[in-house]
């Protein structure tokens, strides 16, 4: 038998490629957010879990934060609990807590570690309840931004403080928080926060260097009817913009006041991607064109190979 050893050169190259950004982001903090679909699908759940075990491996401090939303949509109408969206956010009433308890802070974090111990890769799974780490209250109803009205949307939080040392100890330790959108009030009645603004929050009280939302569409669209007009860049004007001229609509209204959170709050650079698209996460931190939207507070401010990657979609 004759063997043909294979060209190295095109994993040579991308190794070369992607050695700037590696000294670059070691030691940094990135924060990534997953939707709960992803993890309705073990290959994709693993899939995704590969790519943040390289950037744990290359010296990336990993915050992982993860919704549920599918799951506990299922498990709630099994209990015979309809659920309740308006504009994007899940109304919790006392009948669901409890469901949403187990499926974020159970079913999905637990998986998440399995697949985390699978790739060795030192993972905690905690919730905001622990150790103080996401101290909230109760949200009072609020006005609809349609103006038509309120709406109470039961026991969810809004967040008052981040306690970052809990998340320091664990990343000081080489650990990776997993970490479910749950918190409490001070009188420990439970609360559901939307993992977006987890996200956010916990990104901006660490400084984070990057944010990255992990979801199923591959970005934010020029038009939400067409999955290829994906945005390669814009900044806080340009989502406004998008907002007021409805191409942000549904559950993209609570992700789009997220990033606007976490990069007034102080995080450098929002990715918006696709946990469908392969590699997504390596192609967005480790190469100039990435592969979804990248928001920042200025895009004047980006350097020129960025905006020439972005391309004509960009906003």
């Amino acid at each position: 038998m004759i063997m043909h050893r294979a060209d190295p050169s095109a994993v040579i190259r991308a190794l070369r490629g992607a050695a700037p950004y590696i000294r670059l982001y070691k030691g940094k903090t990135f924060v990534v957010k997953a939707g709960g679909g992803v993890f309705g699908d073990a290959e994709a759940t693993r899939a995704l879990v590969e790519q943040i075990a390289i950037l744990h491996s290359l010296g990336i401090r990993v915050v992982f934060v993860h919704g549920g939303g599918p799951q506990l949509t299922e498990v709630t109408e099994k209990l015979g609990v309809p659920t309740q969206m308006i504009e994007g956010r899940r109304i919790t009433d006392a009948r669901s807590i409890d469901a949403t308890a187990m499926v974020l802070s159970g079913l999905i974090n637990t998986r998440i570690l399995a697949v985390c111990r699978e790739l060795e890769i030192p993972a905690i799974g905690i919730s905001g309840v622990d150790a103080g780490l996401v101290q909230a209250h109760k949200r009072a109803p609020v006005k609809l931004q349609t103006g038509d009205g309120m709406v109470d949307y039961g026991l969810v939080g809004d967040i008052d403080y981040i306690d970052t040392d809990v998340i320091r100890k664990l990343l000081d330790n080489g650990l990776m928080p997993v970490i479910s959108p749950l918190s409490s009030d001070d009188a420990g009645t439970l609360l559901n926060i939307n993992a977006d603004t987890v996200a956010s929050a916990i990104g901006a009280a660490l400084g984070a260097e990057k944010l990255l939302l992990c979801t199923g569409a591959p970005g934010i669209l020029q038009n939400v009817e067409d999955p290829t007009s994906v945005i390669s860049y814009t900044d806080l004007a340009g989502l406004q913009r998008l907002r007021n001229e409805k191409r942000i609509v549904d559950g993209m209204l609570p992700k789009a006041k997220a990033i606007e959170n976490a990069i007034t709050g102080g995080v450098k650079r929002v990715h918006v991607i696709s946990y469908k698209s392969p590699d997504a996460i390596l192609a967005e931190v480790f190469t100039n064109e990435g592969t979804g939207t990248l928001v920042v507070a200025d895009v004047q401010k980006l350097a020129p190979a960025e905006l020439a990657a972005g391309g004509p979609a960009s906003a």
